[in-house]
């Protein structure tokens, strides 16, 4: 049996044109559709496992992806976006149509990833964003009702499918993280 992780990698990881310019994000409604500009390709694309991030039906795993937060414009039907939860760190803003999340963005100055949007690239009316390269917060699905016995498989599919599975972040974005911390207690 195949382990599903998320319709948009689980018939294989398509990989990026190598020159996406952006596109447009949209949500499922099919009435006044949410669409979001993005300029410029992705980064850090990955399956995401936490509980925050939104996944289509069926999907095990989100795919988000980040880009500089001055590159995304709402377009259309911005009135139907709600911050999904004020709490929380990134700010997501769904749909209250279908639910879906368009993008994240975090207001602290302070945090590493100020700056940086969350999208979810399968949203793209357009092809050939940068491919997913790994999978964070991989146990997390646990706590969406994934059966702890299950998690060999899952693994075993994610690094099948190319996307080196990580109980955090990926190294790099953890050495971000940790130099940014680094930086702001030498100032």
């Amino acid at each position: 049996m195949t382990v599903h992780i998320h319709p948009y990698v689980d018939n294989g990881v398509k990989q990026g044109s190598g020159h996406f310019a952006g596109g447009t994000l949209v949500c499922k409604c099919h009435d006044r559709p949410v669409k979001v500009a993005v300029k410029g390709d992705v980064a850090h694309n990955h399956a995401c496992g936490c509980t925050k991030c939104w996944k289509p039906s069926g999907a095990t795993f989100s795919v988000i992806a980040v880009v500089p937060r001055q590159n995304v414009t709402v377009l259309e039907n911005g009135d139907k976006l709600k911050i999904v939860d004020p709490s929380a760190v990134i700010q997501r803003y769904a749909c209250t149509g279908c639910g879906t999340h368009m993008y994240g963005r975090i207001e602290n100055t302070g945090h590493p990833f100020y700056g940086l949007d969350f999208i979810h690239p399968e949203l793209f009316q357009e092809q050939g964003s940068a491919a997913p390269a790994f999978a964070a917060f991989v146990s997390s699905v646990i706590e969406s009702g994934v059966k702890p016995e299950q998690m060999g498989e899952i693994r075993a599919r994610l690094k099948e499918l190319g996307l080196e599975p990580y109980d955090c972040l990926s190294p790099a974005l953890m050495d971000a993280i940790a130099t940014h911390v680094a930086k702001a207690k030498a100032a």
